[in-house]
């Protein structure tokens, strides 16, 4: 019996799953194989510390790689409840992500000393090219820009030609750790910001999930709809104001909890 973790990534959705599907097996010292539904962020795997990796294209695709009494951690929007009724009869052991399940790698709680004053993730995916778009949103805030994994090549050029400093995809953990205040449309980097001891910003993207307004609302997360350039400047004009929700480092604990329902 093998055990997969399948999560949801390309270039209209980004990689927020498959960031928190790092953070899990991270925790989880078990023989597990990742299932991606992109194949490019498969072979790039193993720099995120994961051994193995599949690019499997599309969710329907998991039953011809596992075997059925196989056991499977889900995460994933695309799953009807008919094809989450097939995957119950299929494996032996199912553990279905909540879309707003907090997760973080105990890497991003370390405090490390805050030298950038500003970034600006806009997320790990811009099929079309909003980020450049929409750039009088921050360019007045003049931040770092940190790139991400599904620009096109010469989109990239032209952000780095625009923007005075950048992090390259491959500094993302260098971002996290040292920006003082993170504008993100990306709630795993969200998350990881606030573990760093950052002040990060959420900007709700019309394409992007609220599955985690709520839960950012608690902490007392900014959220900023749209490209409201006023809201962001006030927010970040009274920043220090703003007394921040602490979040815990539980990585072990979740992995102690899967390896309670599934067979590890």
């Amino acid at each position: 019996m093998k055990t997969y973790y399948y999560v949801h990534t390309g270039h209209r959705i980004g990689l927020d799953r498959f960031r928190r599907a790092a953070a899990v097996l991270s925790c989880l010292d078990k023989d597990i194989t990742l299932l991606c539904s992109d194949f490019r962020i498969a072979q790039e795997a193993r720099h995120f510390g994961i051994d193995k990796a599949v690019g499997i294209d599309v969710v329907r695709n998991i039953a011809n790689i596992a075997q059925k009494g196989d056991q499977l951690i889900l995460d994933s929007a695309e799953v009807n409840p008919i094809m989450l009724e097939d995957m119950k009869n299929f494996f032996s052991k199912l553990y279905v992500m909540e879309n707003d399940e907090i997760v973080i790698a105990d890497k991003y709680f370390e405090q490390k000393e805050k030298s950038v004053k500003i970034s600006y993730f806009f997320g790990d995916d811009d099929y079309e090219k909003d980020l450049m778009k929409q750039l009088s949103f921050v360019k007045d805030l003049n931040p770092h820009l940190q790139l991400g994994y599904y620009y096109f090549l010469d989109y990239e050029d032209e952000l780095q030609a625009t923007f005075e400093n950048c992090f390259e995809f491959e500094d993302y953990d260098d971002m996290i750790m040292q920006s003082e205040i993170l504008i993100t449309a990306s709630p795993q980097a969200v998350l990881e910001s606030l573990a760093a001891g950052g002040k990060p910003v959420y900007i709700q993207r019309a394409d992007y999930t609220q599955d985690f307004n709520e839960k950012f609302q608690e902490l007392n997360i900014p959220i900023v709809i749209g490209y409201d350039k006023n809201k962001l400047n006030e927010t970040i004009n009274h920043i220090n104001e703003i007394n921040y929700g602490k979040i815990a480092s539980d990585c072990n604990k979740f992995a102690g909890f899967l390896k309670e329902n599934l067979i590890l």
